[in-house]
């Protein structure tokens, strides 16, 4: 069968009023589609400034039952909310069909569709006000979901909101959104890659779940600027990348500039792997591994200007088994953002409480330490070994209060550190000298093989 006997098929499917003639291929209106159905033949004509709800509900559905993509030419398209069937496709000319919210919970929404494709749309909020939680596009419990090339942009709620996805968001562009560029929860072999995320109001892509469960989304290759904090809280809000109770996420490739809090934040998120990402200028704690996870592997990162570099933390709640290795962590800031507790640390370049190992990573200009072992009791079976750390006001601090458990401190090389190489703290409070010159007063702590100069 020929392409073009294929077209007439898929056509003549959608209305026996549609006359084959308004095929059109795909070369300029539709790159991802190997042929589609132009909308102005059913009736759908970008401008003249009336919202088109119900003209383009129709055209979508007609086309989503034949499975053919509907293409959409040049031009504004002003519509309320469009709800898309299993086998929807929607294609338009990337940066010149523009979709523009006027109405209703989302702009498009989904909900137990398979395959639907979103490509080559503007899809603009106005900066029309939303309701809390609404986003301009809202997929939920889909299978073979893809958003790909689109710009979303304006949203007085979220971005991209899936619940329940599995598919890939790649290549879009999501700007001067309110609340959350991209927010997935309970995916299902979700992908999240190469798209760019600039001035969000309060997170950039959050991938969350409602119990703590596997997850195994990817996260890569993403570009996320300036995302703030609108909403307040202690850490809540204003991450650039934030994983919660999600297990098996990788975080890998992304370049991050300038977020109020994180980042990279994974809360409650076992087995999280959080590699090769570039932070600069970070408000608080630049790759965090928090509360009740096990498994985190933080590697071949490159810090440049947080409050904390990597923090690996709450045993207290459950938190530990980590990795660090590899990274590269410059220039603290001495204190954290507004909003936090005052007596919470910073100017650290790595903070580990339990059963975790540090290996070869270098820290340089940090206001208080270069590596902090443990928290009061909260130290369990650390290994430091083979480290540089260069102009920090103690180079390596350990927790040497009661009840504090082993850790090993070993082959680093510690240079211009004003208060002492290795010191042992209790909490914030420095309780002995140098270290590396008594290695044996604290009976918990392996010192040996250091180098300081």
């Amino acid at each position: 069968m020929d392409i073009d006997r294929r077209r007439l098929i898929a056509l003549s499917a959608l209305s026996g009023a549609v006359p084959a003639a308004t095929v059109v291929a795909p070369a300029v209106a539709a790159p991802l589609s190997t042929f589609g159905i132009d909308a102005t033949t059913l009736g759908v004509r970008a401008g003249g400034g009336a919202e088109q709800t119900n003209m383009l509900q129709a055209a979508i559905d007609r086309t989503a039952g034949a499975r053919v993509p509907l293409v959409l030419g040049p031009g504004e398209y002003r519509t309320g909310t469009l709800r898309l069937p299993s086998g929807a496709q929607i294609l338009g000319v990337r940066g010149a069909t523009r979709l523009v919210y006027t109405r209703g919970p989302a702009l498009i929404a989904a909900r137990g569709t398979e395959h639907v494709t979103l490509a080559g749309l503007v899809i603009d909020g106005g900066g029309r006000p939303m309701s809390e939680h609404g986003a301009l596009i809202h997929l939920a419990q889909g299978r073979g979901i893809r958003v790909t090339d689109c710009e979303i942009v304006d949203s007085g709620g979220s971005g991209l909101l899936l619940e329940g996805i599995e598919g890939i968001v790649s290549g879009n562009t999501i700007a001067n959104v309110a609340e959350v560029a991209i927010f997935s929860r309970d995916a299902h072999g979700l992908v999240i890659e190469r798209n760019a995320v600039r001035r969000a109001g309060n997170g950039g892509i959050l991938v969350h779940r409602s119990s703590k469960g596997d997850d195994g989304t990817l996260v890569i290759d993403n570009r996320i600027e300036d995302v703030s904090n609108t909403r307040g809280g202690s850490g809540q809000y204003g991450n650039a990348i934030n994983v919660f109770r999600a297990a098996g996420v990788i975080v890998r490739g992304n370049r991050i500039s300038r977020a109020s809090f994180s980042a990279v934040r994974g809360n409650a998120a076992s087995n999280i792997q959080i590699c090769g990402n570039t932070a600069t200028d970070i408000g608080e704690v630049a790759i965090y591994s928090e509360f009740d996870f096990e498994g985190a592997v933080i590697a071949s990162n490159a810090v440049d200007g947080a409050a904390l570099g990597i923090s690996v933390v709450n045993f207290n709640e459950g938190g530990r088994l980590a990795a660090v290795q590899g990274n590269l962590i410059r220039n603290l800031k001495p204190k954290r953002p507004a909003g936090t507790d005052p007596d919470d640390a910073a100017g650290i370049g790595i903070v580990v409480e339990a059963d975790a190992s540090v290996t070869g990573n270098v820290i340089e200009n940090a206001p208080n330490a270069g590596i902090n072992i443990g928290w009061g009791s909260y130290l369990r079976d650390v290994s430091v070994v083979g480290n540089v750390v260069r102009s920090a006001r103690f180079g390596i601090t350990v927790s040497a209060a009661p009840g504090a458990g082993t850790a090993i401190v070993s082959g680093n090389l510690i240079a211009g550190s004003a208060r002492g190489a290795i010191v042992g703290m209790d909490h914030a409070k420095p309780v002995t000298g140098d270290l590396i010159h008594e290695p044996a007063r604290l009976a918990h702590v392996q010192i040996s093989g250091n180098r300081v100069r």
